[in-house]
């Protein structure tokens, strides 16, 4: 059996590894990705606690957490199509020039 502090520290893992796409790239597709990322290591602890305390709550919400994931991808892959349209690129530091 797996002790619960391993999955809380994988969860911190893929979470860090998330923050750090987030904060360093400038593509628009891997913000997505790193967003992702940092979904996924929630789902983790919300999953990890649930087993722990013997309930079936937080994986109730890991379920709309991926449901959220689902909808936040068809909104960014949009939002990334429109921008590569505009700017021939998806490079996020061009996009300043569609603010008014």
């Amino acid at each position: 059996m797996v002790p619960g502090q391993y999955y809380l520290v994988l969860s911190a893992a893929v979470f860090c590894i998330g923050l750090f796409g987030l904060l360093t790239r400038r593509n628009a597709l891997l913000f997505l990705m790193s967003v992702e990322l940092m979904l996924n290591a929630a789902n983790i602890n919300l999953v990890a606690f649930s087993y722990y305390w013997g309930n079936v709550t937080g994986q109730t919400f890991g379920l709309f957490t991926m449901a959220l994931a689902a909808a936040e991808v068809a909104v960014g892959i949009g939002i990334i199509l429109v921008l590569y349209r505009n700017f021939d690129g998806v490079d996020v530091t061009e996009a300043t020039t569609m603010r008014w």
